[in-house]
């Protein structure tokens, strides 16, 4: 499956400057007119230098100008196009649900796209070599960080997570070089995730972000950074719509730790079977 040029265009829409912005919107209500234009054309319809818009094609992940226009004439020519559908205020339960589904595989779809695999197997090797692993969020990144540790805590590897930010803090005030600090934030731009992050690597421990934004703090200053794509509607922010992709990475993260400490990842994981088996009528 080819990359998705529109899909692409909306995920990084938030982080686009305003002339790239103009660009994208550009693309998006008329991208049957893009597949027959060139970079200059376009540049002279738009009133900007043609390397800006070369740059914004590099932004949203194609090699140049001619490679987006190929992707999107696949995509808009293609007999089953991908329907980019907002909710509005009359649609019954059914469409709601349906679009609110299509909006989360989207997200993956668009995750997925941006995801660095270097990053993943540089996390994964960290995470391998750690004696702790603590997740920090606040807010809705708070509940990822809990899922986190509700995964994490079956492969052996001592886990915790903490939801009031002082805890974190403490905690994060104790970590050690053997230790890694999981930091999560959509903006990447929270004080008090930011103010966790730097006491963990002053502390010596490395430090994994995830996050929407790779010229924020926590995606410019985490040992390894793995970053999420979503789009904002008008019921649905983009940082709620990003959990889905905060809890796919988690799912990445922790099959890779299970594979790689199989022998005391099984004897944990038998261990909390056990344990939550007699919780059960």
């Amino acid at each position: 499956m080819g990359q998705n040029c529109l899909g692409s265009i909306r995920s990084h829409y938030a982080r686009l400057s305003e002339k790239e912005k103009k660009i994208a919107d550009y693309i998006l209500e008329n991208p049957k007119e893009i597949i027959h234009s060139t970079i200059n054309e376009v540049a002279d319809n738009l009133g900007v230098a043609e390397a800006t818009v070369f740059r914004f094609c590099k932004r949203i992940d194609f090699k140049g100008y001619q490679a987006m226009k190929i992707a999107l004439a696949s995509e808009i020519m293609s007999p089953v196009q991908q329907i980019y559908e907002e909710i509005n205020d009359n649609d019954n339960e059914k469409a709601v649900a349906e679009k609110v589904f299509h909006s989360n595989i989207r997200t993956l779809e668009n995750t997925l796209q941006i995801l660095d695999f270097s990053s993943i197997q540089k996390a994964a090797r960290i995470l391998s070599n750690a004696n702790r692993v603590n997740f920090y969020g606040t807010g809705g990144s708070a509940i990822i960080a809990m899922d986190a540790y509700h995964k994490f805590i079956r492969t052996g590897i001592s886990a915790y997570a903490f939801i009031d930010s002082h805890f974190q803090l403490m905690s994060a005030s104790q970590l050690t070089d053997r230790d890694v600090a999981v930091v999560i934030s959509h903006s990447g731009t929270n004080k008090d995730t930011i103010k966790v992050m730097n006491t963990a690597r002053k502390n010596g421990a490395k430090t994994i972000g995830i996050t929407g934004f790779p010229k924020s703090p926590i995606g410019q200053n985490a040992d390894v950074s793995l970053y999420t794509s979503s789009e904002e509607t008008e019921y649905r922010s983009e940082a709620l719509a990003s959990r889905i992709g905060q809890l796919s990475l988690i799912d990445a993260l922790y099959v890779n730790m299970m594979i790689s400490n199989k022998d005391d990842a099984k004897k944990s994981l038998e261990k909390v079977r056990d344990a939550i088996s007699e919780t059960r009528v």
